[in-house]
């Protein structure tokens, strides 16, 4: 394979999940459901929707069986503003404010690594996960203080640990290390290079398409984690990719990633796998330190799988950020979106 191939590899992450009633239309206006509605259309009603509705939802999520975006609602004034959008509004107990305060006190009470944390729309609470690495004194506190916020936050535990999903190699190789490519992009200039999760751009400077570090391709021009999990690299002369990922789906633009979401992830120690996205606006607590605005999802990867592409279609989401479990088990993991990463570094795809 080609230095140009190696482009399109992607990698890993993890994440955090949370009930409710979706409110039903009078029975007279049965046959006004709102008409079905692609993924991607959906994913531009719920930006619209969380603009419009401010605190009165706590996010929404895609129904792939009736092809429809179900918006939390607060309250019936809400609700209407959603079926007048074109969506099947869902009540549920609290305000988007109300369960931010819970993310808030957790970010200053419980930030344990082996943690994660994010709003859950289907069931209206703030899910918080925790893996086997958390025990003893720091299981108790997480516990008594997810027990303290009562029917806002709902504890769940993992059987594998939360890692990044660095390795250390079809690949992309640094010094030492293995990860994937996730999209080739162009720098302000017109440069073509590409991204990668930033736990593996600040690991390395230099980048080769062979594990022996023969044929050098890219160098790491900037990189951000924790806090954030995205790096890009500008490539040597000669050395770009196409602007496709290695199913060969060409990727003509990014965009936000939607709850219900069917999405693919290729990652070079796993190859490619489907899922769907779970979650959204996760935090995950490494134990190299805390990232925050991922996706979370129920798609499997494995170390090495890092930097790696997330993607529906034509259409970029994520990069590989970590997670658990793996391909044989199954596992959870969290990506960081690309829109930020493009808009961080000033990059564009494709």
């Amino acid at each position: 394979m080609s230095s140009v191939r190696y482009r399109g590899r992607i990698a890993c992450a993890v994440a955090v999940l949370a009930s409710g009633v979706i409110l039903a239309a009078p029975a007279a206006a049965a046959e006004n459901s709102p008409p079905p509605l692609t993924t991607r259309d959906a994913s531009a009603l719920a930006a619209k929707m969380a603009a419009t509705l401010g605190d009165g939802t706590v996010g929404s999520y895609y129904d792939q069986s009736a092809a429809q975006l179900v918006v939390t609602v607060a309250d019936t004034a809400g609700a209407e503003q959603v079926r007048t959008a074109g969506a099947v509004p869902k009540q549920v107990g609290y305000r988007k404010s109300e369960l931010k305060a819970v993310t808030a006190e957790l970010s200053r009470k419980a930030t344990i690594a082996g943690t994660s944390w994010r709003l859950d729309p289907r069931s209206g609470k703030v899910l918080v996960t925790a893996d086997p690495s958390v025990t003893g004194t720091d299981l108790s506190r997480l516990t008594n203080l997810v027990r303290g916020f009562g029917a806002r936050a709902q504890l769940r535990q993992t059987g594998s640990r939360l890692r990044p999903l660095l390795s250390g190699g079809d690949a992309i190789w640094g010094q030492g290390l293995r990860c994937s490519l996730g999209f080739n992009v162009h720098d302000y200039s017109g440069k073509p290079a590409f991204l990668t999760a930033g736990h593996c751009g600040v690991a390395t400077n230099d980048w080769w398409a062979d594990s022996g570090n023969a044929q050098h391709i890219a160098t790491t021009q900037q990189a951000t984690f924790p806090g954030n999990d995205y790096s890009w690299a500008a490539y040597d002369q000669g050395a770009e990719g196409p602007s496709e990922v290695n199913t060969g789906q060409q990727i003509t633009g990014a965009g936000d990633a939607t709850v219900g979401e069917s999405v693919t992830r290729s990652g070079s120690t796993s190859g490619v796998h489907q899922g769907t996205v779970t979650g959204l606006d996760a935090t995950v607590n490494y134990q190299e330190g805390s990232v925050s605005g991922l996706i979370d999802t129920d798609v499997c990867a494995e170390p090495g799988d890092s930097g790696g592409a997330l993607f529906d279609g034509s259409t970029a989401l994520g990069l590989t950020s970590g997670g658990s479990g793996d391909c044989t088990s199954g596992g959870e993991t969290f990506f960081q979106p690309v829109p930020a990463a493009l808009s961080a570094f000033g990059l564009t795809l494709p």
